[in-house]
């Protein structure tokens, strides 16, 4: 791909580029909405990711180019509007470099900018996080500038919500920074604080996607932020990780039915990725996958962010052999579905899972075999 895209760069603005990043995109593996209400959480980075190629310019002009649109937009360097319809995918590297200074760092001034991604669209992989992280160190490197990963991470988490307008926690950039190849990225989105559990050697991913989507997911996802926020409030307290599941129960004639349901999940799930982190430990895949399933009966019938299509492929996995468990993964509301597996699963086992979904529903989930990777790099 570092030679895909350099030849593409030289096609697109006829001269090499001065640094090309990637960083990964991300599989959420267990702490559903946990993150922006302060809990705990574990991601893989996978070995699928997105690139960026970079050069600078001295006339202000930001030329952007992507095999998302194949499309060239050209911004200049006083224009820092958010962009919509075809172009709006450049509101990621743009709500980078407005995040910037607000980490005290310089603002590139022009460049040729070129994008491309192996992520399939709408899989909940986040593709997001990765072209933010894959900018941010493309932008970096052009002004002569370094910063440490933690900063990064909260840089691209910075354009997603304050520019993109996404109201997300740190879970995507924080596992697409600090993603490292045969481990999950376990993050205390209080401090936050990053470490790395090591997976076991048996574990495999493989993801289902539907290419289902809510016609209003990003507002069913901010309703879910404000109704957890609310909750909390309710139970005073400033973010629901300050709750135990004993606070909820207490409380749930004083709460609406939406909020107890969804302080419910998301103490729960916390303590759902508390214990799966100990059971990795261990080497107990079985366990683990017990949690995994846990979590997705818990989004579906307590966040309310799964779909029809979602728990069928969640219920036919369940009596599969050598599938340890599966959820939904990413914010939901479609998308698609992680099943952890042994190395016996293959792909004709696979495909008699999508066999079974295009029976139901008339179109194929996408099957891809994922393995981790490590985090965002200059390559």
């Amino acid at each position: 791909m570092k030679q895909k895209i350099a030849a593409l760069f030289q096609q697109v603005h006829g001269r090499e580029p001065a640094v090309i990043t990637r960083a990964p995109g991300r599989i959420e593996f267990i702490g559903n909405h946990t993150d922006y209400n302060g809990g705990t959480v574990l991601g893989a980075s996978i070995d699928r990711g997105v690139w960026v190629a970079i050069a600078p310019r001295e006339d202000g002009q930001r030329n952007f180019y992507s095999l998302f649109t194949c499309k060239m937009e050209t911004l200049d360097a006083a224009v820092s509007v958010k962009q919509v319809g075809e172009a709006s995918w450049i509101n990621y590297p743009l709500g980078v470099i407005a995040a910037l200074p607000a980490f005290g760092l310089h603002v590139p001034h022009g460049f040729d900018y070129v994008a491309m991604s192996d992520l399939p669209t709408g899989a909940g992989l986040s593709s997001s996080a990765a072209i933010e992280l894959a900018s941010g160190l493309a932008f970096l490197a052009i002004t002569g500038q370094q910063a440490d990963r933690e900063t990064l991470v909260k840089i691209g988490k910075h354009a997603e919500n304050h520019f993109v307008g996404v109201p997300c926690g740190i879970l995507d950039q924080g596992v697409s920074g600090f993603g490292k190849a045969d481990s999950l990225v376990f993050i205390d989105c209080r401090g936050p604080r990053f470490d790395t559990v090591p997976l076991p050697a048996d574990a495999h991913f493989w993801i289902f996607n539907t290419h289902t989507k809510h016609a209003l997911v990003d507002g069913l996802y901010a309703a879910r932020h404000r109704e957890c926020m609310e909750a909390a409030k309710a139970l005073g307290v400033s973010l629901l990780v300050e709750a135990t599941p004993a606070k909820v129960e207490g409380a749930k004639g004083s709460l609406s039915a939406d909020a107890y349901k969804r302080a419910k999940h998301v103490v729960e799930e916390i303590g759902r990725v508390d214990e799966a982190v100990k059971v990795l430990e261990k080497g107990d895949l079985p366990a683990v996958g017990t949690l995994l399933t846990a979590s997705h009966r818990s989004s579906q019938h307590l966040f309310g962010n799964s779909t029809e299509e979602l728990d069928f492929l969640v219920d036919t996995l369940a009596g599969e052999a050598n599938v340890y468990g599966a959820r939904l993964t990413g914010g939901g509301f479609g998308g698609a579905v992680m099943a952890l597996t042994n190395a016996a699963f293959d792909d004709a086992q696979a495909q008699v899972v999508a066999d079974a979904y295009a029976r139901k529903y008339g179109a194929r989930p996408d099957v891809l075999h994922m393995r981790t990777g490590d985090g965002a790099q200059r390559l």
